[in-house]
């Protein structure tokens, strides 16, 4: 039956390839199941609730990307989604945790249709390369001083802004050996090694007694206080469309990009062939509405299942297995309460670092390119919010293409984007 629904031979795999593959994919990805209820209970959504909904959502959207598209790709909740969710739209726009989850399903309805009627693949023509990879690297400066604040490695400095905290303070030690177990780890091509980090930082925490130990197994918590909690209405405020507008722009950027690098690397998309591109665009937009009702910030595919990829994954048989082990990680939820911030913030400060490597990608030479994309990456974490990053880039871009004679350059997605940022500060400084 698996032979034939994913066709195994014909794109040279086996059973056993498709297991290992879809087993190394969510080592490598399922430290979202720790850092997600971390980021998202700031805003005081309850966080077993928010583990719940994570591994309903990365096990929903999996399944999805398994038996429409049939991708060997995992889904789950997207890094630098949730900290904008949490610390910008929540923490420093005032918005409810309801209201904010009002606006990601509306995204994943308008995504959807963007996918549906063929603007998602006009608007990423659109986007200039430069700009792509500012957006990425923008989003891992922004999840870096996330993770450093929470640490305590950075701290308030009322003189410079920012300063160095106390570092010889027990949480930052485990924070910064955090870090160099899990980049150690990496370097030596160890799998999982993320999750394998946040664990070890874990165990010591608790020896030391920075952390309680809550046990490992239990039945899984309620997901009655985030399932169906979103407030679409509340979500209509005009200070929440261009929160839409972002959530939008960052799924398209983020998803997409994902998407295709990775089915590059397993050789699904080659020039003149038929492939399922579109249907795992539909696949991934569909999870981003399905997240939402469950209580979670937007669902979005992973680039870590290149790493399943790499093992042989060439089926959704691979994500069919990441979807059935986030169904199982459902019962570790002891654990995932266990985990301290000084073990997930490692975790994230490492993203932030694989992410700073898109700006090679940046066209450094011309300036009407390199400016922009440093805008967008710069005014992320210091202005702690991707939607002015975005704002600040996209706008930037259009005026020095203009004042340098060429306007005509400019790509009409490009202009869209950068007139709709502009009718949002006029409409925050009325």
């Amino acid at each position: 039956m698996l032979e034939a629904y994913f066709k195994l031979k014909e794109e040279g795999s086996s059973v056993r390839t498709e297991v290992i593959a879809g087993v190394t994919t969510f080592l490598t990805m399922s430290y979202i199941i720790f850092v997600n209820p971390e980021i998202l209970s700031t805003t005081g959504m309850d966080r077993n609730a928010v583990f719940v909904a994570t591994c309903l959502a990365a096990a929903l959207g999996s399944f999805i990307m398994a038996m429409v598209a049939r991708w060997p790709i995992g889904m789950a909740p997207g890094m630098g989604l949730n900290a904008f969710f949490a610390f910008t739209v929540v923490g420093a726009m005032g918005f409810t945790w309801q209201q904010a989850l009002g606006a990601v399903f509306i995204s994943g309805v308008i995504f959807l249709i963007l996918t549906v009627t063929g603007v998602r693949s006009w608007l990423i023509a659109g986007i200039p390369h430069s700009m792509r990879s500012a957006i990425a690297a923008g989003i891992g400066l922004f999840l870096a001083i996330i993770a450093l604040k929470s640490s305590e490695i950075v701290v308030d400095n009322p003189a410079t802004l920012v300063g160095l905290g106390d570092v010889t303070k027990t949480g930052p030690l485990l924070a910064i050996l955090g870090f160099f177990i899990i980049a150690a780890l990496d370097a030596l091509k160890v799998r999982g090694a993320i999750l394998l980090g946040i664990l070890v930082i874990t165990v010591l925490s608790m020896a030391l007694g920075v952390t309680q130990f809550g046990g490992i197994i239990s039945m899984p918590p309620s997901i009655a206080p985030t399932f169906l909690q979103l407030d679409i209405l509340g979500a209509m405020h005009s200070g929440l469309v261009h929160v839409i507008l972002v959530f939008v722009l960052v799924e398209v950027f983020d998803a997409t990009g994902t998407l295709i690098g990775v089915a590059k690397r397993a050789r699904l998309i080659e020039e003149g062939k038929p492939n399922r591109l579109g249907r795992a665009l539909l696949a991934d937009s569909t999870a981003i509405v399905a997240g939402s009702l469950l209580g979670t910030s937007s669902t979005t595919a992973y680039v870590e299942s290149a790493s399943g990829v790499q093992a042989g994954g060439r089926t959704g048989l691979t994500a069919l297995v990441i979807a059935l082990l986030f169904l199982a990680a459902l019962f570790f939820s002891p654990l995932a309460g266990s985990v301290p911030v000084y073990a997930t913030a490692p975790a994230l400060l490492y993203v932030a670092c694989l992410m700073m490597r898109e700006l090679v990608e940046v066209e450094w030479e011309e300036i009407t390119e390199a400016a922009p994309a440093a805008l967008t990456a710069l005014m992320m974490p210091f202005t702690y919010s991707i939607a002015n990053g975005l704002a600040f880039g996209f706008i930037s871009y259009a005026v020095l293409k203009t004042a340098t004679g060429r306007a005509r350059d400019v790509h009409p997605a490009t202009w869209l984007v950068a007139a709709l940022f502009v009718i949002r500060f006029a409409m925050v400084s009325e």
